[in-house]
Parts: C-alpha cells; structure tokens; sequence
C-alpha cells in the first residue's frame, strides 16, 4: 500500500511567498477603529473600493504610492507599518566580499555596519579606515553633529582634536565629540588600520 504525499503548501504558507509584506491586517484596524468605510479611504487615497479591500485581506502588495496615500489618509506612521518586518530581520549581516568601500584619496575606508534609516537622528556606522603612512584624513578636519569612537588595529597615529594632539598606538581606543575639527594623522612608518563608529551616519549615507 502506498500513501500519496500532498505537496500543496497550505494556502496561508502560499500567501507569505508571494505578499512579502503584510500590511492589511493593520490597514483594516486603523481603518475602522476611524470609522472609515471602503470606499471613503479609497475615495481620498484615489485608487478604486475594490483595490483597498484586497490590500487588506493581504490579496496584493500595493505600490509605493498607494501604500503612502492610504498611510497619509489614515494618518499612519510608515514604521508602524513596517515594525512587523523590522521585527522578523532583527540581525544584519554583511559578507565580507559585499562591504561597500569609499575612498578618500590614498585611504579606504570599508563598511563593516550599514546605518539603518528607521533609525531616524540615530542611525550608526561603522568602518574600518586604512591609511598609508605619512597621509591623514580630511572629512573631519572642519567637525560634524554626532559622535565617534575608534580602535586602532595596527600601526600608530596622532588624533589633532582643536589644539589638541592624542598619541594613539595598536590596542588604542578613543571616543570624542564629532562637532570640532579632528583629523587622524598617521605618524608611523607602515600603513594604520583602525575601526571607526560615527552616530549619525556620516560617510555610507545611501543605500
């Protein structure tokens, strides 16, 4: 006797693959906790009853703009919509041969902590800079908002901070105000490698 297996995936497991995100359940609430009916939302939102009733059964993705006038007419904030996604990919992860790189005339600096916009004032960075010997960085030198804090790797480096110098060696680390000017001089005879965290993101800023 043989028993014949069913490879139909349920249809609710059919659904997840094919509507990544799932704003309906949350579009409805809001909806008639306002005491909105269909077809005033859709009205205001200018698409047709029909399309609003589908999106929120979850039965299609709406478009970019679709889902920013539905959020505009029920005076939704995006990262509600969103929390639900942000919640299933709570860790990142950047491959090694994936990082973003910037290049600032002979120094690299390479992305090792992507900043996440919904993060809004406080998105971070982080990086790794290498800087040849005898060359120094440039982007700080007039200050900027936020904060930073550094470890060096290898090799040794002076941190100019106002009118202030810092000795920085291997196993080194410093954290400092990013509003005034400060410059990372590298004084030793090979190149300086360091890992460096900015809050705001300052350098990798775009997707």
């Amino acid at each position: 006797m043989t028993v014949s297996q069913n490879n139909e995936q349920p249809e609710s497991d059919q659904q997840d693959k094919r509507i990544p995100y799932h704003f309906g359940e949350k579009l409805r609430t809001v909806r008639e906790r306002k005491g909105y009916t269909l077809k005033v939302v859709a009205s205001q939102a200018g698409v047709s009853e029909s399309l609003v009733s589908q999106i929120e059964r979850n039965r299609v993705s709406p478009a970019i703009d679709t889902l920013l006038a539905l959020a505009d007419v029920l005076d939704i904030n995006l990262e509600f919509l969103f929390e639900e996604y942000r919640r299933k990919h709570p860790v990142q992860i950047i491959r090694k041969n994936e990082r973003r790189v910037s290049r600032d005339e002979q120094i690299t600096y390479e992305e090792v902590v992507k900043p996440d916009e919904a993060d809004g004032q406080n998105t971070l960075e982080a990086y790794t800079i290498t800087i040849p010997a005898g060359t120094k960085t440039n982007r700080g030198s007039y200050g900027h908002l936020g904060r930073e804090m550094g470890l060096i790797l290898s090799g040794k480096c002076e941190l100019h901070y106002e009118k202030y110098v810092y000795e920085l060696k291997e196993g080194d680390s410093v954290t400092f105000s990013a509003s005034a000017p400060h410059t990372i001089v590298n004084t030793g005879t090979t190149e300086l490698k360091a890992m460096w965290v900015v809050t705001p993101a300052q350098r990798f800023v775009t997707k």
